[in-house]
């Protein structure tokens, strides 16, 4: 039988495979975080009609004479080129700029994504469109520590921020150093203990310059304390020097365990502005929203202003990310070849920074993939031809004897 008839056979395979990984690229364009592939073609074994010859003093050398017999699909490559940023608004959702891929587990299984389309389910656990749990590290008690084993990302029901007692108290603004001699106001700030009880901490200003010129004495008081009982104020004296300092022999006042730090404070004429600026004190507060940084830290903001750190996704990386093999729904697996996973975190060295509020959208060209079209038919019509053409010459081959 004629070998042209069998290349023939091997081109229309090689073709329509080169079709097929086309027509799944076209199909997934809209798919987020697909990768395309290509495939790459290679030549058969080639049958030997003459060997080389060696070159004598009487007699040139000769090459080998060799017959093609067909190609082959040598392999299909993975175009790891990142896609464009698709902004959603989510703020859930996630796409790595950079290298590495978001860990995932499907029973034992362990798989890595480019889609970054999360959401909590019914257990407060972070997951994939299609159910899978995403990996990483939770926090305890507003700290992540990624130094073990990735486990489930969960958000506890019911999660706080716990209560937070007040340990200082800063005032700020001006007292006025001409103040009349007995002039007197009091600034109040609300303070909480460490069972996130509030009361009040007030402080009290009277002007003493019939005593001292620019002299004033302050008395800081606290509410009533959780078991009902109020702390003695506590007093002491101010003293403006005339250049719109404030000296004084106790600038820091402690009363309950909190600090009253007046050392902010200034003592020009005509201006009264003095005031509390802050406290560190929160009382504890229900979970509002939970948002995503650059390096992958899911925060949580609470009804009591604060914002705690709850988890942190686990980014994987690999020697030879090519090596992956697709598993479907826009998963990847490990093998042989791709090398072992590394995990760590976004942003560090050799891994992705993390954009929240966007996905990564397919790499397919469509361009290019419609011109991988049109040769992938030419060169399927070609071989079709080498086979119609080694047809006829079978049929002139029966036809000689008649």
């Amino acid at each position: 039988m004629l070998r042209s008839l069998y290349s023939g056979i091997s081109g229309l395979r090689a073709e329509q495979t080169m079709l097929d990984i086309t027509s799944n690229n076209i199909a997934n364009v809209n798919t987020t975080g697909f990768k395309s592939s290509s495939v790459q073609f290679e030549d058969a074994l080639s049958q030997m009609i003459s060997a080389a010859g060696l070159a004598t003093t009487a007699k040139a050398g000769t090459n080998p004479n060799q017959v093609g017999l067909g190609v082959r699909v040598a392999g299909v490559r993975t175009n790891l080129t990142e896609g464009s940023q698709t902004t959603t608004g989510n703020n859930l959702d996630a796409m790595i700029s950079g290298d590495g891929y978001f860990v995932t587990q499907t029973g034992s299984q362990t798989l890595y994504t480019r889609n970054g389309s999360f959401h909590w389910d019914s257990q407060g656990r972070l997951s994939t469109a299609d159910g899978s749990l995403v990996q990483g590290w939770n926090a305890v008690n507003g700290t992540v520590s990624t130094g073990g084993k990735p486990t489930t990302l969960t958000l506890p029901s019911g999660t706080v921020a716990p209560a937070k007692a007040t340990s200082l108290a800063n005032m700020t603004g001006n007292l006025p150093s001409d103040a009349a001699d007995g002039t007197q106001f009091q600034r109040d700030i609300t303070v909480f203990s460490a069972d996130g009880t509030a009361r009040q901490l007030t402080v009290t200003f009277t002007a003493q310059t019939a005593t001292k010129a620019g002299q004033w004495g302050y008395s800081v008081a606290d509410g009533k304390l959780p078991d009902g009982t109020t702390t003695a104020p506590v007093t002491g004296t101010l003293q403006t020097d005339g250049s719109g300092q404030i000296t004084g022999s106790n600038l820091a006042p402690t009363i309950d365990g909190i600090k009253v730090d007046l050392s902010k404070m200034s003592g020009y004429a005509n201006l009264t502005t003095a005031g509390f600026d802050k406290q560190d004190g929160n009382a504890a507060g229900t979970l509002l929203a939970v948002s995503m940084g650059g390096d992958g830290t899911l925060s949580g903001t609470f009804s009591n202003g604060a914002t705690v750190a709850i988890a942190r996704l686990a980014i994987g990386t690999f020697t030879n990310p090519e090596g992956l093999a697709k598993a479907g729904n826009s998963f990847m697996t490990e093998t042989l070849n791709s090398g072992t996973v590394r995990l760590g975190t976004a942003g560090a060295d050799g891994y992705g920074a993390v954009v929240s509020g966007a996905l990564e959208a397919s790499n397919v060209d469509l361009s290019q993939e419609f011109t991988n079209l049109i040769v992938a038919q030419r060169g399927f019509q070609a071989n079709a031809r080498i086979i119609t053409t080694s047809d006829e010459i079978l049929q002139e081959l029966t036809q000689l004897k008649r």
